[in-house]
C-alpha cells in the first residue's frame, strides 16, 4: 500500500469515527424526548417504561369518566377492547373528549400500572381514531371499521353534539 492510500484511508476511517460519534451523541440527547406509543395491550404486557414520557391511545371506557367537582382531576379508563389502563388527569380537558371516543394521552406511567396524563388529545369526528390506536387495535384483530360501526349503531349522540363547540364563532 502506497504511502498516499495509507493516509487517505486514515482520513476516511476518522471521518467515519467522527460521523460514528456524532450520530451517537445526538441519538442520546434526543432519548428523553423521544414518546413512543403504547397500547393499552403493551402497557399490560409490561412493554411500556415506568416513569418515563409515553403516549398511549385507546377508546375511552363507556362510564369510566370520574370527575373531582372541587378539583380539575379527572380519571378516565382507555381501552382497546382487551386489556384496560386507568388514566389520571390534572386539568382542563378537551371540548371535544367524551366517552366512547378515541384518544391519546401523554404522560408517565406509575408503578401500579396507572398511567398520569400531561396531556389528553381528542379529535371531534365520531368515526375518528388516531393512527396510532387504529393500527395497534388492527394488530389485535380488531378494525377500526368494528369500532365505527359499534358506536354509529348506538345513536348515543344526536346531531347537536357531533361538535362539542370548538369553533369561536363571533371572537375577534
Amino acid at each position: 500500500m502506497t504511502p498516499k492510500r495509507k493516509q487517505r484511508l486514515f482520513v476516511i476511517l476518522g471521518l467515519v469515527s467522527l460521523a460514528a460519534i456524532a450520530v451517537g451523541l445526538t441519538l442520546y440527547a434526543l432519548r428523553a424526548n423521544i414518546n413512543l406509543f403504547f397500547s393499552p395491550i403493551q402497557i399490560a404486557a409490561g412493554e411500556a417504561p415506568i416513569e418515563r414520557q409515553i403516549r398511549a391511545g385507546g377508546m375511552v371506557k363507556e362510564g369510566s369518566v370520574s370527575r373531582n367537582p372541587d378539583s380539575l382531576d379527572v380519571e378516565f379508563v382507555i381501552t382497546d377492547f382487551v386489556e384496560e389502563v386507568e388514566v389520571h388527569y390534572s386539568g382542563i380537558l378537551p371540548d371535544l373528549f367524551r366517552e366512547g371516543q378515541g384518544v391519546v394521552v401523554v404522560g408517565q406511567l406509575s408503578e401500579n400500572g396507572r398511567l398520569h396524563a400531561d396531556q389528553v388529545l381528542a379529535k371531534h369526528d365520531e368515526n375518528y381514531m388516531p393512527s396510532e390506536v387504529a393500527e395497534a387495535l388492527e394488530a389485535a384483530g380488531y378494525s377500526s371499521s368494528d369500532y365505527a360501526e359499534k358506536y354509529n349503531s348506538a345513536d348515543k349522540y344526536d346531531s347537536a353534539d357531533e361538535y362539542s363547540g370548538t369553533k369561536n364563532e363571533g371572537a375577534d
